[in-house]
C-alpha cells in the first residue's frame, strides 16, 4: 500500500516537474472543452476531429486517392507560428518579454516586397529578399534592446508602439511602391518567389526547410555556445550574471536583435510563400507575432517544443475551413487556442502546488525528528 502511494507521488513529483508533460496535459485540456462545446452547440465532435484528421494525413476521394495538399498547407501555416514563436522563445530565455513580433513581422515583409518590387529581377532574389528582411527585423528588435539595456526602457511598451510604427509605416512605403493600390501593389516576380517542394499541389515552399534550420540554430546558440550560456545566465538573475563578468548590457541588445530576426524572416517567408502574388498593402495585423507568443508559452521556450506547438497551430488553422464544410463553426479553433493558453498561463498554480508539497514534506521530516 506504502508502495503504491509512493509511486502515485513519484508520478505527481515528475509531473509537476515536467513542463513537455504540462504542455501536453494542457493541450489535451483544450481539446476536450472544446469537444463539450460542439456538443452543446448541438453540432457532431466527430467531425470536429475529422477536420483536424484530414489536415494532419490528408483525404482520400471516391477512387482511393489520396490528397496530400492539406498536409502541405498545415505545413505552410506552421511556418510563420514557428518563427515568431522562436522570437518570443529566445527572448524569454534571456529574461525579456518580446511582444513586438508583429511589428517586426511587419518589416520583415515590407523590406521583402521593396526589394522585390524595386530592384531588377534577377536569378535568386528571393535570397536577397531574405536576408534584408532578417537585418530589418534583427534592427526592429534591436533598438529595442538598447533602449532596455541603456536606458531601462520597459521593452514591453517599446516593442508595443513600434508594432503600430511599423504598420503605419509600411503602408507609407507601399502606397510608392509600383501599381500599388488600397491594398496591394504590382504582381511579385518570379525571381522573388520561394519555390514550392513536396507538396506542389500546396503553398508549401522551401521556406519551411528555412524554418527547421531556424530551429535549429536556435537550439545550438542557446544550449551549445558560449553565447547562450550567457543568454540563459542573464534570464535566470542578470545580477549574478553580471556580477560573474558577463556583459548583461550586450546580451539584451544583442538577444532582442536575434529574436526580432525570426520574426523579419516569418514576414518575408509568408509574403513570398505563394498564397498571395502580389505585394501587400497591410490594412492591419496578421497577428502571427501575437500568435507566437502563445506558440512559444505552449512549447515552453525550447526549440523543438515551439516546433511542435507551431505545427499545432498550424493544424488548426488548416482545420478552420474543413470544419466549415462539415458543419462545424470554425471559431471553435481559436477557442481551443484560447484555453491551451489559459491552461499554460495556469502552471505558475502548479508552481504553488509544488511549493506547498515541498513545504509538507519538510514538516513531516521535522515532525518525525
Amino acid at each position: 500500500m506504502n508502495r503504491k502511494i509512493k509511486e502515485k507521488q513519484s508520478f505527481i513529483d515528475w509531473f509537476i516537474n515536467s513542463n513537455g508533460a504540462t504542455s501536453v496535459a494542457v493541450v489535451l485540456l483544450g481539446f476536450l472543452f472544446g469537444t463539450i462545446l460542439v456538443a452543446l452547440v448541438g453540432k457532431k465532435p466527430s467531425n470536429m476531429f475529422k477536420a483536424i484528421f484530414i489536415s494532419i494525413v490528408g483525404q482520400a476521394n471516391n477512387k482511393g486517392v489520396w490528397n496530400f495538399r492539406y498536409v502541405g498547407e498545415t505545413l505552410a501555416y506552421s511556418i510563420p507560428y514557428v518563427l515568431t514563436g522562436l522570437t518570443m522563445a529566445f527572448a524569454c530565455r534571456v529574461g525579456l518579454f518580446n511582444i513586438g513580433g508583429e511589428g517586426q513581422y511587419i518589416v520583415g515583409m515590407t523590406i521583402a516586397q521593396t526589394v522585390a518590387l524595386l530592384i531588377p529581377a534577377f536569378r535568386g532574389q528571393w535570397i536577397l529578399c531574405l536576408a534584408l528582411a532578417i537585418v530589418g527585423g534583427a534592427i526592429w528588435g534591436g533598438v529595442v534592446g538598447i533602449l532596455k539595456a541603456r536606458f531601462q526602457v520597459s521593452e514591453v511598451v517599446a516593442t508595443i508602439m513600434l508594432n503600430y510604427i511599423a504598420l503605419y509605416g509600411s503602408r507609407l512605403i507601399s502606397f510608392q511602391l509600383p501599381g500599388a493600390t488600397t491594398y496591394k501593389t504590382a504582381p511579385l516576380p518570379d525571381t522573388a518567389m520561394l519555390e514550392k517542394v513536396l507538396i506542389k499541389t500546396s503553398n508549401l515552399n522551401i521556406s519551411f526547410f528555412i524554418m527547421l534550420a531556424a530551429c535549429l540554430l536556435y537550439w545550438f546558440i542557446m544550449e551549445k555556445t558560449k553565447l547562450g550560456f550567457g543568454f540563459r545566465a542573464t534570464g535566470l538573475n542578470k545580477d549574478a550574471a553580471r556580477c560573474s563578468g558577463i556583459n548583461v548590457v550586450k546580451n539584451i541588445g544583442l538577444s532582442m536583435a536575434i529574436s526580432g530576426a525570426f520574426s523579419g524572416l516569418a514576414g518575408a517567408c509568408v509574403l513570398l510563400g505563394g498564397a498571395f502574388t502580389s505585394g501587400r498593402i497591410l490594412a492591419g495585423q496578421d497577428n502571427y507575432g501575437f500568435m507566437g507568443i502563445a506558440v512559444a508559452l505552449v512549447g515552453n521556450n525550447t526549440a523543438l517544443g515551439t516546433l511542435l506547438a507551431g505545427i499545432l497551430f498550424g493544424i488548426l488553422k488548416e482545420s478552420q475551413s474543413l470544419m466549415q464544410n462539415l458543419d462545424i463553426p470554425k471559431e471553435i479553433t481559436f477557442i481551443i487556442q484560447g484555453l491551451i493558453v489559459v491552461f499554460i498561463a495556469l502552471r505558475s498554480g502548479l508552481e504553488l502546488v509544488k511549493q506547498y508539497r515541498a513545504k509538507q514534506k519538510v514538516r513531516k521530516e521535522v515532525l518525525a525528528k
